[in-house]
């Protein structure tokens, strides 16, 4: 059956500016780092895009070594634009990144112009397209000067191959000294995306400071901690959990009883605010006006659906947060 998208897809999102900018992104923007490779169901995978885009979500986060394996996530993504898109990749924003280890050898890491020039490359082969909207710098590196690594992203910006860059995983420090140069360059650095949850507060510390001062948009990446912020975990660790079935990026040392006792009072409060965790866990982020976007992962498209019922509750009384502060402190 041919995909027509929802007449109604953009009547419930907000879309927030991307900091100074021209550009503005939905409040939820979709992360394809889990569930579109070539182990997954591409049926399941199309369908994920097609619900996001259905609800106003046009903005799809991915890396070149997403998948798995790596790369796949692209490939699978340009079959699904290919497929189903065709006619509308005007209406969305694509994002891609380089920085991880992606092949063998002293130029398929970190961030020299010949790995990130390089990668953007196979990324649009793989994704079919002439140009990804935004394109990162995925971590710093220690080795190459900043200087060439900002010179990278200005060139492709000037080559086409991307409309605006932005980094991932810079601390306030890094950011700025990146920030100055591209700004020397005249390709400004459009948005940051840094891991921020309840749990994970670090950018607080200067980060989100720095992004303001300078007119730059933030979009935090595993705003449920990989899933502990849900009722996932309430009562023990179900067999389907990413904690049970991969451990990678989640295993059971991550459920100390002091992280169970925190998550089920961070739960007592969502339910006295009308939300499940997990939506309380998106609002809290969303309440920031620095805040552009907050990027969601799905495995079923329901699990989109839900996310977005966070939307309808992002204001915290000064005795929420306070009691938020408590828990987390």
């Amino acid at each position: 059956m041919t995909y027509q998208p929802s007449p109604t897809r953009y009547q419930n999102m907000p879309y927030r500016r991307c900091g100074k900018s021209g550009l503005k992104l939905p409040a939820m923007s979709l992360g394809l780092w889990h569930n579109f490779g070539y182990i997954n169901n591409f049926e399941n995978s199309r369908k994920l895009i097609q619900t996001a885009f259905d609800h106003g979500i046009t903005h799809f986060d991915l890396a070149n070594n997403y998948g798995p394996p790596p790369g796949t996530a692209e490939e699978v993504f340009g079959r699904i634009l290919k497929q189903d898109f065709n006619g509308y990749r005007d209406e969305m924003i694509i994002s891609s990144k380089a920085g991880y280890t992606m092949w063998d050898g002293p130029y398929g890491d970190w961030g020299s112009k010949k790995y990130l020039v390089s990668s953007l490359d196979q990324s649009l082969k793989r994704m079919q397209l002439d140009y990804v909207d935004i394109f990162y710098h995925h971590r710093p590196d220690p080795e190459t000067p900043l200087e060439e690594t900002m010179a990278a992203l200005d060139l492709i910006v000037r080559q086409g191959k991307a409309l605006y860059v932005g980094l991932s995983n810079y601390s306030a420090g890094e950011t700025l000294k990146a920030i100055n140069i591209l700004n020397g360059l005249g390709t400004p650095c459009l948005i940051h995306q840094p891991k921020y949850s309840m749990f994970e507060r670090w950018v607080e510390g200067g980060l989100l400071d720095v992004l303001e001062q300078n007119g730059i948009g933030c979009i935090p990446f595993s705003p449920l901690a990989q899933g502990l912020l849900t009722d996932k975990y309430l009562h023990g660790i179900p067999q389907d959990s990413r904690v049970a079935t991969s451990g990678v990026f989640l295993n059971e040392q991550h459920l100390t009883s002091e992280k169970l006792d925190k998550i089920k009072r961070l739960n007592e409060l969502a339910f006295s605010r009308n939300q499940k965790l997990a939506h309380m866990a998106l609002s809290w982020i969303l309440k920031d006006d620095r805040i552009t976007t907050v990027l969601i992962g799905a495995s079923k498209p329901e699990q989109i659906k839900d996310s977005l019922e966070a939307l309808k509750n992002t204001k915290f009384s000064q005795e929420e947060i306070a009691t938020i502060n408590e828990i987390l402190a």
